[in-house]
């Protein structure tokens, strides 16, 4: 990780992975697999050291939850009265976008530009809330305290096999939408619905549709004496519900990718995903679980292949969106979340959350802007950001190459070029040939939800 460093760590972690490399015991190795450590894949591309995952059984929803699945699915509630959450966040695509647009078209007459990317709304019910603090790669549940953000000091690398290698740095963390600024479901509801470029709806349209709508009338005998009498509870009651149906239907976190089948010792890497898996978590390579953390956590839940913090890795100004073409224009993600933050948060200028990788390759935008379409894009980026600059980034009036053009001069400094793959410098070879990309992404393809394979999803508590 980050662009942002402050102090370096004297801390190590060394994983199941590498004392399986070392040749040591099997016991030893079970011994570090209580704390959630990670261990490679047998030649035949089985896990040797399988785990047993804390996964939840759907159980019926309550009456609050079903109330939020009607209101999930229900076009009447926008502003055009064409545009449902799920109009956005569909089901079969594991509730992200269809379509390959950078953004999605809303507003009252479906016209208007959507801000950013559509992110999925899958394993949001383990995110803890918004803080700048120490980082912890593997915490769902992160003290919500702010530090004060100050520059220099020494920046500590984060590393793919020691992801305490960085944990005395201060890092944003945890929150809703891509700058994290709200701290749970209930909030986060709110945003889509009222935002005149997407939902476009009011607080009074919806107040008057939950006051008569058949499918909340259970809504208002819990709302009880205080939601006859005011809307505004009535209403901040059907937000209620709407985070309760995303919190209880397993649909939102079902766990059930070949890769979980995988860690349970119920499924089989091919080759090319044994190969990708590696990668994925060499530090000299992809060093891609330092970020995207891919280890069970000691109480048996499953990775969310997300630390929960946030990166500027620079994403390419994204000249296909209307806003862009105001040259004054930038969103700067987590200082942008709240007034005077380009002051106050000037260090965090620049960065957006780190999503989970599940069911990534389902997806077809990426970045906050959804300035790429393919994982073949996102690789390409990753690896030869800094390298084949051009690739990426348009000329200039005076045919130079304009580097991290989406981001101001002044915080072009919050950008990661420490962790690999982004440390490398012109001129050097790439971190990960074409061939070693593309294994990586038939190892994120094992990360899609839904697998049926030679033994099934495995049991459920």
């Amino acid at each position: 990780m980050r662009s942002f460093r402050l102090l370096q760590s004297t801390f190590l972690v060394t994983g199941c992975a590498v004392l399986l490399a070392l040749g040591l015991s099997g016991q030893v190795a079970k011994a570090e697999l209580a704390t959630g450590a990670a261990c490679n894949p047998a030649a035949d591309g089985g896990n040797p050291c399988p785990r047993s995952l804390r996964l939840e059984k759907q159980q019926p929803l309550s009456m609050m939850a079903t109330v939020g699945k009607a209101m999930f699915f229900d076009p009447a509630l926008s502003g055009s009265g064409k545009l449902s959450c799920a109009s956005c966040h569909v089901p079969s695509l594991h509730y992200g976008p269809s379509g390959n647009a950078p953004v999605f078209k809303g507003g009252a007459t479906g016209d208007r530009e959507g801000r950013r990317a559509i992110p999925s709304l899958t394993y949001l019910e383990r995110q803890p809330p918004f803080s700048i603090g120490p980082d912890d790669a593997v915490a769902d549940d992160i003290a919500p305290t702010i530090a004060v953000p100050v520059t220099g000091g020494n920046h500590a690398a984060k590393s793919a096999v020691n992801t305490a290698s960085s944990a005395a740095n201060l890092v944003p963390q945890g929150g809703l939408f891509l700058d994290g600024r709200a701290d749970t479901l209930h909030q986060q509801a709110s945003g889509p619905m009222f935002d005149p470029d997407e939902m476009a709806a009011t607080p009074e349209k919806v107040s008057a549709r939950l006051q008569t709508v058949d499918y909340a009338a259970p809504l208002r005998d819990l709302a009880g004496v205080r939601g006859k009498a005011s809307s505004d509870f009535l209403l901040s009651e059907g937000l209620f519900a709407l985070a309760r149906y995303q919190i209880e239907d397993q649909n939102f976190h079902p766990y059930s990718s070949k890769f979980d089948a995988w860690l349970q010792g119920k499924a089989r890497f091919s080759p090319v995903e044994r190969e990708g898996y590696l990668l994925f978590n060499d530090p000299k390579k992809g060093n891609c679980a330092a970020c995207h953390v891919d280890t069970v956590r000691s109480d048996g839940l499953p990775p969310l292949f997300t630390d929960h913090q946030y990166e500027a890795l620079a994403a390419p100004r994204n000249f296909a969106l209307q806003h862009t073409h105001d040259p004054a224009y930038y969103d700067l993600g987590v200082c942008d979340q709240k007034p005077g933050g380009r002051k106050d948060l000037a260090p965090y200028c620049g960065m957006f959350a780190t999503p989970t990788l599940r069911n990534a390759a389902t997806r077809h935008s990426f970045f906050h802007n959804g300035v790429f379409h393919s994982l073949e894009d996102v690789m390409d980026f990753y690896v030869l950001r800094d390298l084949e600059p051009e690739r990426f980034y348009s000329k200039g009036p005076d045919g130079k190459v304009q580097t991290y053009n989406d981001i101001p001069a002044a915080y072009r400094g919050n950008v990661d070029t420490i962790d690999a793959p982004f440390d490398r410098k012109p001129g050097q070879a790439p971190a990960l040939t074409r061939a070693e990309r593309q294994a990586i992404i038939a190892f994120l393809q094992t990360l899609t939800d839904g697998w049926t394979g030679e033994t099934g999803q495995g049991s459920r508590l």
